[in-house]
């Protein structure tokens, strides 16, 4: 199991999620990247070779990967040219499938390329749009978003009901097999109680649960 965090985050982001795959059987994988020093395409190989590396020392006969935002996008770009003969579920949490109207928004800003980095000037809806550019998965994909945000102004930015970072079609993604919206924001929806079951119940069945299949998760 290969967790990766989004940008300007590190695995702390994910301790709570990573807790509970763990008492639940996974053996996990959640280390900190330096999101803010490279493009998506070097740090996609970089990551995720090293997390693959530690699932098969370990035993490993089927590796799920469960990013949250830009996270995502490293792991359509690994899957898009990299075989992983193992490859299990995944599950992403709030990704800018389409990319993001706040990028387009701030990008040439100085602050903003400072505090992210190269690889979120690539998350753009523009014609220089990563996401936009990779394929339909041939994988099992299973994606919660948020639709709740803090933050009114970027909200302004983006057209629709959003988590204040993507917009819910833009987390969206041809292909994939299930999609859940929850009320909760993008920084941390990997935190609540409901996205942690779902995405256990998502890793097992391959289908988020309803009510009945929550409850006896």
């Amino acid at each position: 199991m290969v967790l990766l965090h989004g940008v300007a985050r590190t695995e702390r982001s994910f301790q709570k999620l990573e807790g509970h795959l763990e008492k639940n059987g996974y053996y996990v994988v959640n280390r900190s990247y330096p999101s803010r020093e490279k493009t998506i395409q070097e740090l996609s190989f970089e990551a995720i070779s090293i997390a693959k590396a530690s699932c098969l020392a370990a035993g490993a006969s089927k590796i799920h990967f469960v990013p949250h935002s830009m996270g995502g996008i490293l792991v359509r770009y690994y899957l898009e040219y990299n075989d992983v003969p193992q490859l299990g579920r995944v599950v992403m949490l709030s990704p800018p499938n389409q990319g993001s109207e706040v990028v387009d928004e701030l990008k040439e800003m100085p602050i903003y390329k400072w505090i992210n980095g190269p690889a979120s000037q690539q998350l753009g809806t523009d014609a220089d749009s990563l996401p936009k550019a990779l394929g339909t998965p041939n994988y099992e994909l299973g994606i919660i978003t948020g639709d709740r945000s803090i933050d009114p102004i970027l909200s302004l930015i983006i057209p629709g009901e959003d988590d204040g970072k993507v917009s819910i079609e833009n987390a969206k993604l041809a292909g994939m097999k299930d999609f859940l919206v929850v009320h909760k924001t993008h920084p941390l929806i990997m935190n609540d109680e409901k996205v942690l079951r779902q995405v256990t119940i998502f890793l097992k069945k391959g289908i988020f649960g309803r009510e009945t299949d929550e409850k006896s998760d």
